[in-house]
């Protein structure tokens, strides 16, 4: 694979083009999308056009560029986490018809929690979590609950590097949560993300008791009730293990 002056290849290249595009946002000016992926206007053209003639991206007049459809295709065809979804639904709408509450399904990938699935209740408070976006592990409780059921060297290495740019949690606050998370069975957080809010989740465990995925609700603070959410959620979370062994 060819290598430009600067020594990336090609896919490094497309790789920085199509993740140029920032969590809700879908359109780019081609201008703008060169400075994002920090390639000369010239060679981002050029990608452009080719991942277009794939379908990968689509252009419109104006210079506008946006994700393409079969880009959309391929990640949903070959996602690892379609079974996941697939085993989930039932019970994220079990759970959101219950408690009447915002429901979200996320799983662990490098040091976020990167959500998968999302159900949010009209008129209930902002559901930060976004289907394919992204939050650090320590500022949602859903991340907690993948973190606190990983092996014990994963958690070595996690605490080893972890920072907190805003300075709300030090490294002994979080080894205290994850400890706590880990005896309860349940992560609970309030007013991180937002001040109105209080996050619960749980850990949806394989058969060795790991997490392969957090299951959790976002409700306002005057709603929050442990007897009634974390029960639900433990039952719906083995449902979805179970589920999953199936599969």
């Amino acid at each position: 694979m060819a290598n430009s002056p600067s020594g990336d290849s090609v896919v490094d290249r497309i790789v920085r083009l199509i993740s140029a595009f920032p969590e809700d946002v879908n359109t780019l000016q081609l201008s703008e999308l060169a400075a994002r992926a920090d390639l000369p206007l010239a060679t981002t053209h050029r990608l452009v056009r080719q991942l277009t003639a794939h379908g990968l991206l689509e252009s419109a007049p104006g210079g506008v560029v946006r994700p393409g459809l079969r880009l959309w295709e391929l990640v949903n065809r070959a996602s690892p986490t379609l079974a996941l979804r697939q085993a989930a639904m039932p019970f994220m709408e079990d759970i959101q018809q219950v408690l009447n509450q915002n429901v979200n399904l996320a799983v662990l990938d490098g040091w976020d929690a990167l959500f998968v699935e999302r159900l949010s209740r009209r008129g209930s408070v902002a559901n930060r979590a976004r289907v394919a976006g992204r939050m650090p592990l320590h500022i949602t409780s859903a991340g907690l609950a993948l973190m606190a059921y990983q092996e014990k060297g994963l958690q070595a290495d996690y605490l080893a590097q972890f920072t907190d740019p805003e300075g709300r949690l030090s490294r002994d606050d979080l080894r205290a949560l994850l400890s706590a998370t880990s005896q309860q069975g349940f992560a609970q957080l309030k007013g991180v993300v937002d001040p109105d809010t209080w996050g619960i989740a749980v850990p949806v465990l394989n058969p060795r008791r790991r997490a392969v995925a957090a299951l959790g609700v976002v409700v306002p603070l005057q709603e929050m009730s442990l007897q009634a959410l974390v029960p639900a959620l433990q039952t719906a979370a083995r449902g979805i293990a179970r589920q999953l062994g199936e599969t």
